[in-house]
């Protein structure tokens, strides 16, 4: 019942928006009692918690594995992180949407548990731009913080605009986001 509860949040948070959606909404659309809801959660904002822990650990456990191959080159790394990212938005866009876009109606405790993940997200692409100038596969005179910030910023801006059933596949989409960032930094 706890995943029918999030699918049916996630829904309604992407359809209303967080602040529009009540409890009431949640439980009718599962035709349940609110008794059910506050058995698995205390709250809405827990329930959006779950759903942002839920997204923010599933991708940094994949982009760590990504980053403990030690036979993949920065270049291929940085590939498979953006791949990861639009796939993730490709099978994943509704969480996404609300991790981007919800993120703002969780308390400041909620909050500190969130961003260090996120930064520890963010600081691992970085890593990935630092290694790949050390190593003369990118250019030298890069600043890896704003290029990561570019490189966060294409991908997940993608929620908004990419279309998993368009003319072009998630791999492609990569692909493309990919070369035009290496022919930028190398």
């Amino acid at each position: 019942m706890k995943e029918k509860i999030t699918a049916v949040g996630i829904s309604l948070f992407e359809k209303k928006g967080f602040t529009e959606t009540s409890i009431q909404d949640i439980v009718d659309a599962l035709g349940v009692t609110k008794g059910t809801f506050y058995y698995y959660f205390s709250s809405k904002e827990e329930l959006l918690m779950d759903i942002h822990l839920q997204y923010i650990d599933d991708i940094l456990a994949i982009q760590e594995k990504i980053l403990a191959d030690k036979n993949k080159d920065n270049k291929t790394k940085l590939f498979d992180i953006v791949y990861m990212l639009i796939s993730h938005i490709k099978s994943k866009r509704s969480s996404a949407k609300i991790f981007f876009r919800e993120m703002q109606n969780l308390s400041e405790e909620r909050l500190e548990e969130i961003i260090p993940k996120r930064d520890r997200f963010r600081l691992n692409i970085e890593n990935v731009v630092r290694d790949g100038i050390r190593k003369e596969e990118f250019r030298s005179n890069l600043n890896a913080s704003i290029v990561t910030f570019g490189i966060l910023g294409i991908a997940n801006w993608s929620y908004n605009w990419f279309n998993p059933e368009g003319n072009l596949s998630d791999f492609e989409v990569s692909e493309i986001f990919v070369d035009m960032i290496l022919r930028g930094i190398q």
